[in-house]
């Protein structure tokens, strides 16, 4: 108890410090939601997205909110976001505020890893899921959805969330981990990641470090990946040039070597698999979640995608190739207004290394060194200025005449500038091939007529509720029979 009070005291004598401290000339204003000090708090918690909205109702494009002891400048909409996209790691600086993943990913990867190799990896990341590797992804993801769902049967009854979540890890298991990985040590790698995924709260922001029970589990959950990975890696070094057609992520990270000499450590290949996967994984579970939600819930819409896949792959139903899923435009659009409209991550940081300009609303502001730099997905997706009705799923808005994403960063589903997400192609290619096959051999219902409300509580957005759907066999599929 006495510890609790003194803890208290600190977090009461901080806030009156933050809040006391004076901001120069120049910079934005303070936002204030309810009651004066725990207001802010209170108000980010329950309704993040509301939070936000309800600031910039009353201060415009540009704010600052006070939390602890930290100062959070929210540039909302493409004019304001322009400097957090655009200026590089000199400016805004990611490792500053993602810190905090450094006990899932490691030391020495990503966040941790001085910028030279950081960037290094990432491009390396980025080889591995594009080009020749990115169209051998393909067979592997459809592999994966046709052994799923092929003793569904006739009909029944299924959760969408919890299937496409099962669908995503197995097929990027296969895909970024390999087929040995996947045929040998997917139980051992799923239940693993569960602890590593459930390791990361809230808490985690502030105290990443913090004696929970979850960061234990955590921290015992990566060694153990590590332990299994390190044979797995050393196994394919010792073979050399036996290795020369996998095109798993895996395989591209054995092979990094550096610029300036050296590859990397077992642990830190392992690191790379983790973030990779923490990357995909929420992202396109929850993606094609919505997105199939969107299309049930919209006849118009998903009729349209019906049509295409059957202009597509009438002639063809069984297997489908890099040319069918790169033709699928108009399930591209479905998947990209999901994004939009239940993008899942709320918030994009950086944190401001220098003071930086920007302008919005005919105003200029000077955000001062130190201060972390927030944009928002969820609330610049659904600006009315900039998306034409965007409280309803048009998906022809991404397509001419209306082009509505064209002027630069007024679309971030998948951020954008210097650090745009490397996984973009993979995860519209998985969602899209998922989705195909699903749609082609079942006829999906939902359950409830009411549509899901986002879970806000959560630290990646997915539906609360309503996932329920019902499937029936379609006469012409291909699967199960």
């Amino acid at each position: 108890m006495f510890a609790l009070i003194i803890a208290g005291i600190i977090l009461v004598a901080v806030l009156f410090i933050a809040l006391g401290r004076k901001r120069p000339a120049g910079t934005p204003p303070i936002a204030t939601v309810g009651i004066p000090v725990v207001g802010n708090y209170i108000a980010f918690a329950t309704q993040p997205v509301q939070f936000m909205k309800d600031c910039f109702n009353k201060y415009g494009s540009v704010f600052t909110v006070q939390m602890l002891h930290k100062n959070m400048t929210f540039l909302i909409g493409p004019e304001a976001g322009t400097p957090f996209f655009k200026l590089n790691d000199d400016f805004m600086g990611q490792a500053e505020v993602y810190g905090f993943m450094t006990p899932v990913f490691g030391k020495g990867v990503v966040y941790d890893a001085e910028p030279r190799k950081r960037i290094q990896q990432m491009q390396c990341m980025a080889s591995g899921l594009k080009g020749k590797s990115l169209r051998s992804y393909i067979p592997k993801i459809e592999k994966e959805t046709i052994d799923y769902i092929k003793d569904w049967g006739e009909k029944g009854e299924v959760d969408l969330l919890t299937i496409l979540s099962e669908l995503t890890i197995l097929s990027s298991s296969r895909c970024l981990h390999g087929d040995d990985v996947r045929e040998a040590l997917f139980a051992d790698v799923a239940r693993i990641y569960h602890d590593l995924d459930k390791g990361v709260t809230a808490l985690s922001f502030f105290f990443p470090y913090a004696p929970t029970d979850a960061h234990a589990k955590r921290d015992n959950a990566r060694k153990e990946m590590v332990n299994i990975f390190s044979k797995i890696i050393a196994a394919r070094r010792e073979a050399g040039v036996d290795n020369s057609n996998r095109t798993d992520i895996l395989q591209v990270f054995v092979d990094l070597e550096y610029k300036e000499g050296g590859c990397l450590s077992n642990d830190e290949v392992v690191g790379l698999l983790i973030a990779l996967l923490f990357a995909g994984q929420h992202t396109s579970s929850i993606s094609s979640t919505w997105t199939a939600l969107f299309l049930l819930h919209n006849k118009r819409c998903l009729d349209k995608v019906l049509e295409e896949q059957d202009r597509l792959l009438k002639d063809n139903i069984e297997t489908m190739n890099a040319d069918h899923v790169a033709q699928m435009t108009y399930l591209d659009n479905c998947v990209k207004e999901a994004l939009r409209m239940f993008p899942p991550l709320i918030m994009l940081m950086r944190m401001a290394l220098e003071d930086v300009e920007t302008t919005a609303d005919g105003k200029t502001y000077m955000i001062p060194k130190g201060d972390i730099v927030v944009t928002s997905p969820a609330l610049s997706g659904r600006l009315p200025h900039v998306f034409k009705n965007p409280d309803e799923f048009e998906p022809e808005r991404f397509d001419p005449p209306r082009n509505e994403h064209k002027p630069q960063y007024s679309y971030i589903g998948f951020g954008g500038g210097m650090h745009a997400c490397i996984g973009q192609q993979f995860g519209l290619l998985q969602v899209k091939t998922i989705l195909s096959i699903l749609f082609r051999n079942y006829k999906f219902e939902p359950v409830d007529r009411e549509f899901p409300e986002p879970d806000y509580a959560a630290m990646v957005i997915g539906p609360k509720n309503h996932c329920r759907v019902r499937y029936t066999r379609l006469p012409h599929a291909y699967i199960g029979k």
